[in-house]
């Protein structure tokens, strides 16, 4: 499926995470299509490297970074070697997320902080290390992937839910910072709605799959935030397929 967003990003540093499979894989192949050297952080080894070899072999530029950003240090780790390479980011796209779909009343403390961990807490890790940066350099973009979970939710969906409010409310106070802060610096939240990826259908095989969108969808609306030309910002970009049950 090819894009319709047209934007040059060659010479421009990204990092996605959770980059190695469905929607972060997507978002990887647009962000090389468009010319960006892209770090793939993942847990997943293997289909990371399989993602960035078969892009490299097409021309691109993209590397495998592994990466659990439910661990500050490690996410501290990266950048301290951008730093040293002298190879900063100017664009992150936090998409790596979980979900435990269980009755609040069966659920583990355990399950509860991997959700909220990697859902909330790591993205707000890797946007402490980045927009600090950013401010310095006077420019670059954070993408945070949403959820309509974050405006409305459903049973089963508890921690899930809680992680993608809270990283929405994280999401506007940032823009609002860079408003401040720094001009140069666009923040945007991507409320994204079902997609047909193993994030769904791993865990819900007999889903509806009409009910669903492509990932390569939501990754254009990324291209779009990147596209924007400066002096405006899309703060906020809802991509839902036209029967989500979920919005608004």
């Amino acid at each position: 499926m090819g894009s319709g967003v047209r934007v040059d990003l060659r010479g421009r540093r990204a990092l996605v995470t959770g980059g190695a499979r469905g929607l972060g894989a997507s978002i990887t192949r647009r962000l090389a299509g468009a010319g960006a050297a892209v770090l793939v952080a993942d847990v997943r080894k293997e289909p990371a490297r399989e993602l960035c070899d078969g892009l490299n072999r097409d021309g691109g530029d993209t590397r495998f970074v592994e990466l659990d950003v439910r661990d500050p240090d490690a996410v501290a780790g990266v950048f301290r070697e951008l730093d040293e390479a002298g190879t900063p980011l100017d664009v992150l796209v936090n998409n790596a997320a979980v979900d435990v779909s269980k009755p609040i009343e069966h659920l583990t403390a355990d399950e509860v902080t991997r959700v909220i961990t990697t859902n909330l807490l790591g993205p707000m890790y890797l946007c402490l290390e980045t927009y600090r940066r950013m401010v310095a350099r006077g420019g670059g973009h954070i993408v945070n992937i949403l959820s309509t979970a974050a405006n409305r939710t459903w049973t089963e969906a508890g921690p899930y839910s809680a992680g993608k409010s809270g990283l929405r409310a994280f999401t506007h106070t940032l823009f609002k910072e860079a408003q401040r802060d720094c001009t140069g610096i666009g923040v945007t939240g991507i409320v994204a709605g079902g997609m047909e990826t193993p994030f769904i259908m791993e865990r819900f095989p007999d889903t509806d799959v009409s009910m669903l969108q492509s990932p390569d969808v939501v990754a254009d609306a990324v291209l779009y935030a990147l596209s924007v030309p400066q002096g405006s910002v899309a703060g906020e970009i809802v991509v839902v397929p036209r029967k989500e049950p979920s919005w608004p």
